[in-house]
């Protein structure tokens, strides 16, 4: 059998209590990782199967963590809310910046880290954009956060310079509905996600899809193909 990957990586998961974080890190100790879990709440008992460590954090405070964040090969950005229905601007301001400001924070830094104290392989930042980046997900706020995040990463990995494109690869996580505290009706298990996600990624796959939507499969691919044309032919170079 080959060995895995990411035997002996150590990896970072935000959003390390909810159904896919926990899934992931089944996955990833599984293969030999050692994981690091990320919450916004109070760190919970150790399991056999979960995290390794537990950090604590909040949005706004992503500076504090660039000392766990300088211990890892791979950081996935993970957290997020879904406000269902709500919709009024006190709602908008906290599912913009849990959703999309926090993770294009965390994946700045990170980028920053991964270039200023380069390794033998590139680090490595996954962020989970959803399927709602390109279908509805009866909930109007989570798709708009969802999908800006999608276009951001899609943006950076566009203009990604040949030094950056050396330190970090990115990786965009597009997932289906999967049962969760946020989505108990969802079609698909965590784990059976899961695992998809880190096959997929141990095969070298940029662009992770895991959906039972086939439409999906067609069309992400030609969202960021056409963002990354867009985005490259109109692209200057940062001053």
């Amino acid at each position: 059998m080959a060995q895995s990957p990411f035997l002996g990586k150590r990896i970072g998961i935000t959003g390390a209590r909810g159904a896919l974080g926990a899934a992931l890190a089944r996955c990833f100790r599984s293969a030999g990782a050692h994981v690091i879990g990320f919450t916004h709440g109070s760190i919970p008992p150790e399991q056999a199967d979960g995290p390794h460590r537990w950090v604590s954090w909040s949005c706004g405070d992503e500076a504090g963590l660039d000392a766990d964040l300088e211990e890892l090969d791979v950081l996935v950005l993970n957290h997020g809310i879904n406000p269902q229905g709500g919709q009024s601007p006190e709602v908008i301001n906290q599912a913009l910046e849990v959703n999309t400001l926090s993770s294009w924070r965390l994946m700045q830094r990170f980028e920053a880290i991964s270039r200023a104290s380069p390794q033998a392989g590139p680090r490595e930042v996954w962020i989970n954009t959803s399927e709602a980046e390109i279908q509805p997900a009866v909930s109007p706020v989570y798709e708009l956060t969802k999908r800006m995040l999608g276009q951001l990463v899609s943006i950076r990995g566009a203009v990604l310079d040949a030094t950056g494109r050396e330190a970090l690869i990115l990786r965009k996580l597009v997932l289906g509905p999967f049962r969760s505290s946020l989505n108990p009706i969802g079609v698909m298990g965590a784990d059976f996600v899961a695992s998809q996600v880190v096959r997929q990624a141990s095969w070298g796959f940029r662009l992770v899809i895991v959906t039972p939507n086939p439409l999906t499969y067609v069309l992400m691919p030609l969202t960021e193909l056409g963002r990354r044309i867009y985005s490259r032919t109109l692209s200057r170079p940062d001053r």
